[in-house]
C-alpha cells in the first residue's frame, strides 16, 4: 500500500496494529478535525526524549520532554514539528486506555510505571529450568488481573524436563493459578506453540510478563518466525538470565495481532488495589464470604471460614500469608502516594499564594 493509500484509508493500517472499533472511531474523529499532516498510530517504543509511533505513514519519531505522557501500546495522534527537526513530530492527542499493565516504579520513589497499554491478554511466563516460586507467580497474576486484560500462565522450556517433573511443576503452578489456562510450551520442539499463537490473533494485543531469562524473547521470536528480539544465555549456577530486553517494544506479528515484550522484572512493587489481588486469591475471597463477620481479618475471629479451611488442610497457611502481605504492600504504596500527592498539592498552593501576594503589591 502506498503512502497516499494509507493516508486515505488509515483504518486499514490501524487495524493491522490491533486497534479496536471504539478506539478507531475516536482516532478517526480526531483526524477529521486535525490540521494537515496529523498522523494517527500506536506507540511502538519509548526512549528518553522521544518515542516511536507506528503510524499510517510508517514509523515516525515523536519528540517528548520530561517523563513521556505515553507508554508502549498507547493510541494517539501527532503533528509535524519542523522547528524541532526534519520529519519529527510532537504529541497531539492520546486516546484513553482501555487496559494497562502498571507496576510500582523500582527504587525508593512511590510512583506508578506503565509497562503496556491497551492489551487483551497477559502471558505470565514461568520457566521450568528453575524452582517454581508460588509467591512470584501470585505477584505477576495480581498485576495481570489489575490491568484489565486476561491472564494466561505459560510454562516455558518444557524440552529440558521429563513428563513426571513437568507434572509436579504444573501442580505447583495450579495451586496459585486457580482456573486460569496454563500452557506448557517449548520453542525448541514447538510443543504448545499452536495454543500460544492462537492467543495472538488479528485485532488483539498480548503482553509478556516474567523474570529475566524466563523465555519471553524466545517466545516472541518463535511467534514471529525470525530472531527479532535478542535472547541471552542463562547462567547454569543459578538459572538466571541477563536482561536481554531492556525496553518495552510493540511487535506486529505477520499472522495478525501484536506482542509487547517487556524487560525481565527483578522486583515487582505492587501498584494494584484490592480487586487485582482478590482476583488472584479467589480461593480466599470465596471463603471470606462465608465468615461470620463481614470485616473478618482471618486471624482469631470466631466463625472464620478461612481459618477453618487452614485448620482442615484445604487451604495452605502460606497462601493466606501471601495474600495479607500483598494487601499490606498495596496499602503502603497507596498511603505513600497519597502523602506524596498531598505534599505536591501543598507546594503548589504555596507557590500560588506567593504569586498572588506579589501581584497584590503596589
Amino acid at each position: 500500500m502506498s503512502s497516499s493509500d494509507e493516508a486515505s484509508d488509515p483504518g486499514t493500517v490501524l487495524r493491522a496494529l490491533g486497534v479496536d472499533d471504539n478506539t478507531l472511531a475516536a482516532l478517526l474523529t480526531v483526524l477529521a478535525g486535525a490540521a494537515p499532516g496529523t498522523l494517527a498510530g500506536r506507540v511502538g517504543r519509548v526512549d528518553r526524549g522521544r518515542f516511536q509511533l507506528l503510524s499510517t505513514r510508517g514509523t515516525v519519531p515523536v519528540a517528548t520532554s520530561g517523563v513521556s505522557a505515553v507508554c508502549v501500546g498507547d493510541w494517539c495522534t501527532v503533528h509535524p514539528a519542523p522547528d524541532i527537526g526534519a520529519d519529527t513530530y510532537v504529541l497531539d492527542h492520546v486516546v484513553p486506555r482501555r487496559s494497562a499493565l502498571v507496576r510500582q516504579s523500582s527504587g525508593s520513589r512511590v510512583e506508578s510505571q506503565a509497562l503496556a497499554a491497551n492489551i487483551d491478554a497477559v502471558l505470565v511466563v514461568v520457566p521450568l529450568d528453575r524452582t517454581i516460586s508460588r509467591r512470584q507467580i501470585e505477584r505477576f497474576l495480581a498485576l495481570a488481573w489489575e490491568s484489565g486484560a486476561q491472564p494466561v500462565v505459560v510454562l516455558t522450556k518444557a524440552d529440558i524436563l521429563d513428563d513426571p517433573t513437568i507434572a509436579v511443576a504444573l501442580d505447583e503452578v495450579r495451586a496459585v493459578s486457580g482456573d486460569l489456562a496454563v500452557l506448557v510450551v517449548s520453542v525448541v520442539t514447538g510443543a504448545g506453540m499452536t495454543e500460544v499463537a492462537a492467543l495472538v490473533k488479528t485485532g488483539t494485543t498480548v503482553a509478556l510478563l516474567g523474570t529475566s531469562g524466563s523465555g519471553k524473547s524466545s517466545l516472541v521470536n518463535a511467534l514471529m518466525g525470525a530472531d527479532v528480539v535478542q535472547t541471552g544465555e542463562v547462567r547454569q549456577a543459578d538459572s538466571k538470565g541477563r536482561h536481554t530486553t531492556t525496553w518495552r517494544e510493540l511487535i506486529v506479528v505477520p499472522t495478525g495481532g501484536a506482542l509487547i515484550d517487556t524487560p525481565g522484572l527483578r522486583e515487582l512493587g505492587m501498584w494494584v488495589d484490592e480487586e487485582g489481588i482478590d482476583a488472584t486469591f479467589t480461593d480466599i475471597t470465596d471463603l471470606a464470604g462465608q465468615c461470620r463477620f463481614t470485616d473478618c481479618a482471618h486471624r482469631t475471629e470466631p466463625g472464620c471460614a478461612v481459618v477453618a479451611a487452614i485448620a482442615a488442610g484445604t487451604l495452605a497457611a502460606d497462601r493466606l500469608d501471601s495474600y495479607n502481605k500483598l494487601l499490606g504492600e498495596a496499602a503502603f504504596a497507596a498511603r505513600k502516594n497519597d502523602h506524596r500527592l498531598a505534599k505536591e498539592a501543598q507546594k503548589l498552593w504555596k507557590q500560588r499564594t506567593m504569586e498572588g501576594r506579589r501581584k497584590a503589591r503596589p
